[in-house]
């Protein structure tokens, strides 16, 4: 062996050159291998949601203030309106919705609303006139359009626009009539009273009790997928009142869950099917401008010791 071979051995087995190389592997990231994403609990994940809000709201007002000066903008001379941003979550679940029983459907209550201000009309479908007139005497609103037929036949002939309705309620004996003249227009729309959502009553007078949940209740569907991404809350309600909504939205969905679920991968083998697997694949949550924080499983999971539960007692 030659004097120089033995000198880049030596080199090649000292600490320095080895702890080197393994730090150069351990941060080498391209597209095919990217550094994986750090891994949060839910309560965690929602501060660092929250923070990131906050700094985005004082940067969009210092640069307000700094147009104003430099006149670049036209003032009305009152506050500054900054934006209320959304905080969402997506999950990815371990259904298959085109297998019977596995598509995902319904209402959750939130405890403290979205806080998102509605402004499109809720329509009501009653033939009962009593109730119509009852509910148009009640302070229900002003963006409520109550009435059976002659309702269903304004929105057919174009007087309502199907594009301003935000959800439609009936009572049973309203939904044939609704279902043959408008189910064109409204089930593509997915406006359709259904008793899954919670929009079809079987009586009349429940109508005045749906009415006023409408603006704390809030529609879920999976997607062809079996993700779910719905927006939980405005970040002005904070963190206590997210979590509390998080937390309606999780037992909701397992309370939904079907005995039987699982997707299947494309090589033929399911992940994790049955009773015994895991329903939530993986979560991620995120504001309206910010990027998403991954989540742990475990922490949404309401069976877990980890839930986010234990955070709220």
């Amino acid at each position: 062996m030659s004097t120089s071979y033995r000198k880049m051995l030596q080199i090649f087995r000292s600490d320095i050159t080895r702890r080197h190389l393994c730090n150069h592997f351990f941060f080498y990231t391209s597209r095919a291998h990217p550094q994986p994403r750090p891994i949060s609990a839910v309560q965690f994940a929602l501060t660092e949601a929250l923070e990131g809000v906050e700094e985005r709201k004082q940067k969009r007002e210092k640069n307000w203030e700094r147009r104003v000066k430099n006149s670049s903008v036209n003032s009305d001379g009152g506050p500054y309106r900054n934006q209320d941003e959304m905080v969402e979550v997506s999950l990815n679940l371990n259904v298959d919705p085109r297998k019977p029983g596995q598509n995902l459907r319904g209402s959750v209550l939130l405890p403290h609303g979205t806080g998102k201000k509605s402004s499109g009309i809720f329509a009501v479908f009653t033939s009962d006139s009593r109730v119509v007139e009852h509910l148009r005497e009640s302070s229900v609103g002003g963006n409520v359009e109550i009435g059976g037929e002659e309702l269903v036949d304004r929105l057919v002939d174009g007087e309502l626009s199907v594009a301003s309705i935000e959800r439609a309620v009936a009572s049973q004996d309203m939904i044939g009539y609704l279902s043959k003249k408008a189910g064109r227009l409204l089930g593509p729309r997915g406006l359709m009273p259904n008793t899954k959502v919670g929009t079809l009553v079987s009586s009349p007078e429940k109508l005045d009790n749906l009415l006023k949940e409408l603006d704390t209740s809030l529609p879920y569907r999976t997607d062809k997928d079996g993700l779910i991404k719905l927006g939980i809350g405005k970040a002005s309600l904070g963190h206590y009142k997210l979590m509390n909504n998080l937390d309606a939205l999780l037992r909701e969905l397992y309370e939904n869950k079907p005995e039987l679920y699982g997707k299947r991968k494309k090589k033929g083998k399911k992940s994790g099917s049955g009773k015994g697997g895991k329903f939530i694949l993986s979560a991620y949550l995120s504001a309206t401008q910010g990027g998403s924080v991954k989540i742990d499983p475990r922490t949404v999971d309401p069976n877990s010791p980890k839930f986010l539960a234990a955070s709220l007692r």
